[in-house]
Formats: C-alpha cells, sequence, structure tokens
C-alpha cells in the first residue's frame, strides 16, 4: 500500500532488490544492520548473560544492554525496532531503552540468573543433532572460560538421532554430561549408551549422569564465572515422561534449586 513502511535488512544478498520494489510501490524504507542507513548496528560485545549493542537509530547513538544471545537475536530486534520506528519516531528513546528488558521465548535459549559464581544458565528446547548444533555455536561467541552442556534424548523416538548428538555436543562443548530426557518405555540407561556411541575421543569431558536433576545439579558445581551452561532438550516442557507416568520437572526450576544448593 502506497505511504505504507517496509523494515528491510540492509546486510542480506536481497536487500537491493527488496529496496527498489519498495520503491516502485512508494513505500517507507527504513533499513537496518551494519550497513544500515536508518537502524546502523556499529559493534556487538557477546558477553555470558547476553549481548551489548551499539547501535545508531535515526541519528543517534545508543548502547543497548541485550539479555539475549545469538547476533541473530539482535537482527530481529533491531528489525522489530525499525517496525515500532516506522510508525512512531517520536517516543524513540522509551522504545530503546525498553529493548534491554527484552526477553527470549520460553525454553529458547532461556536465561537463568542466579549462580553464585556468576556464570550464565541457559534452557533451550534443541533436541536434534542439527538444533543442539546451532545452539551450541550461538553460545560460544558468549563464553570467556568454558561451555557445559546437559542433554538426553527421548525414548521411542528416533533412536538414529542419539549418536548425532552425542558427537555434537562432544566437539562443540568443553564438557558434557549425558543424562535423561523422556525415557517413556525404553531402558534409560541403553538411551545414554546409544548417545556415548557417537561422542568424539579425546574432544570434551564427558560424563555420564543417570537422572536428569542430579545431571543439573552436578553441572551447576563445575561451572564458574565466565562460564556458560547449557540445558538442552526439554525447554518449556512441564514433565519427564516415562512408561506409565509423567512425572512433574522443569528444567528452570530445576536450575533455580540446585543454585539454591550453592549458595
Amino acid at each position: 500500500v502506497s505511504g505504507g513502511s517496509v523494515v528491510l535488512n540492509a546486510d542480506i544478498e536481497e536487500f537491493e532488490a527488496l529496496k527498489a520494489i519498495a520503491e516502485n510501490r512508494e513505500l517507507n524504507i527504513v533499513s537496518y544492520g551494519f550497513k544500515g542507513e536508518d537502524i546502523r548496528l556499529i559493534n556487538v560485545v557477546p558477553n555470558p548473560h547476553g549481548q551489548l549493542i551499539k547501535v545508531e537509530i535515526f541519528g543517534d547513538v545508543a548502547e543497548i544492554d541485550l539479555k539475549l544471545v545469538g547476533e541473530f537475536q539482535a537482527m530481529n530486534v533491531l528489525c522489530a525496532l525499525g517496525l515500532v520506528l516506522a510508525q512512531d519516531v517520536e517516543h524513540k528513546k522509551s522504545y530503546i531503552e525498553a529493548l534491554s528488558a527484552l526477553q527470549g521465548a520460553p525454553g529458547r535459549l532461556e536465561l537463568v540468573e542466579g549462580h553464585p559464581k556468576k556464570a550464565a544458565i541457559y534452557v533451550d528446547y534443541a533436541h536434534t543433532p542439527d538444533a543442539l548444533e546451532t545452539v551450541l555455536k550461538s553460545l560460544r561467541p558468549h563464553i570467556t572460560g568454558k561451555l557445559v552442556c546437559v542433554f538426553g534424548c527421548g525414548g521411542n523416538r528416533d533412536p538414529g538421532k542419539r549418536s548425532m548428538m552425542g558427537r555434537v555436543a562432544s566437539e562443540l562443548s568443553d564438557a558434557v554430561i549425558v543424562t535423561d530426557d523422556n525415557p517413556r518405555s525404553e531402558d534409560p540407561a541403553a538411551i545414554r549408551q546409544h548417545v556415548l556411541a557417537g561422542v568424539v575421543e579425546g574432544s570434551s569431558d564427558v560424563n555420564e549422569i543417570e537422572g536428569r536433576a542430579e545431571a543439573i545439579a552436578a553441572a551447576m558445581k563445575i561451572i564458574d564465572e565466565g562460564d556458560v551452561l547449557l540445558i538442552a532438550g526439554k525447554g518449556h516442557e512441564q514433565g519427564q515422561v516415562f512408561a506409565d507416568v509423567t512425572e512433574p520437572f522443569d528444567d528452570i526450576e530445576e536450575a533455580q534449586k540446585a543454585m539454591k544448593e550453592l549458595s
């Protein structure tokens, strides 16, 4: 619609083509990214609890402390900001200030704060090899110490992925704890052995711990300031599924409980 607005990522190769289409339709163009004219990303400094981004926004420079990890999330935030400012640039300052309070979707790289040694803990739903690889690679730039991963694989579901996840975790983490995740009617110990079969020898410190709560508690004891712990596989789920019962279980609650005991 003529007079409407479009927000475009200036860093992608399709930008010029999309810009030409928007200009032909007489749309108001807001560009963002490192090459953006309206919202220009100047610098990104990752840290264990998120990232500090420096941005020039319609002529004004601001530093924003994002509680989100991954450059892709910074880009998503700038895109959302562009959509808002395209309609209401007058309240720019209040919108920018609000960005530091942003939280991600529950169970998707969700930050759990409160570790007594200031380590960062993230809970994520990643339960496939590709998803686990993506999350671990996204976290790596945010680490000044070590990256620890706690995960397991579900029972009665795609057993072929188990060794693949063992390989991914061992290659991309500094320490791994293989544990349980919805074993259903399968033997949890057998599932863990399938995962461990994929571990790349000598790639990282890998341990097996029966019981997901025990594994999370053990991981809390080995992380320190500058470290990041990823608890993967369940995300927002509220239960641990066994053959004939689903027991209440929340990764975030278990992480908070383990941190409280450490304190």
